[in-house]
């Protein structure tokens, strides 16, 4: 029997780097549900399964670990990689404190995002 996709949500409000990414995890066999921000990532149907979420820390309205705080008080233990173009100590520290599996810096290669998510997903 075959496995099912991996569904991977992709949260950042660089509509461009939004693409690049889902092709980039179609071509690895994932389904890329792309959202431009927090607030339309937790405004998806419900019934959408994600085993993912690749996450920007600053997404302009509520950042990424905010609703990765969010998500965590609501009972969601999603497995979490945080992207940014941020390079500050601080912001680091505080991703890993919200419990993420993988914090990467902009421009990353896709190769290092796609064994993040393996890892996350325990592949």
């Amino acid at each position: 029997m075959e496995n099912p996709r991996r569904t991977v949500a992709v949260v950042d409000d660089d509509a461009s780097l939004r693409r690049s990414l889902g092709r980039l995890l179609n071509a690895y066999g994932f389904q890329a549900n792309e959202y431009a921000s927090a607030e339309a990532f937790l405004s998806r149907d419900p019934k959408t399964t994600i085993d993912c979420l690749v996450l920007d820390i600053d997404l302009g309205g509520m950042s990424g670990i905010d609703l990765q705080r969010r998500l965590k008080a609501e009972g969601t233990n999603l497995p979490v990689i945080f992207i940014t173009a941020l390079e500050t100590g601080s912001a680091k520290a505080q991703a890993e404190k919200a419990g993420c599996v993988a914090y990467l810096q902009k421009q990353f290669s896709g190769a290092t995002l796609i064994a993040a998510i393996n890892k996350a997903l325990g592949l």
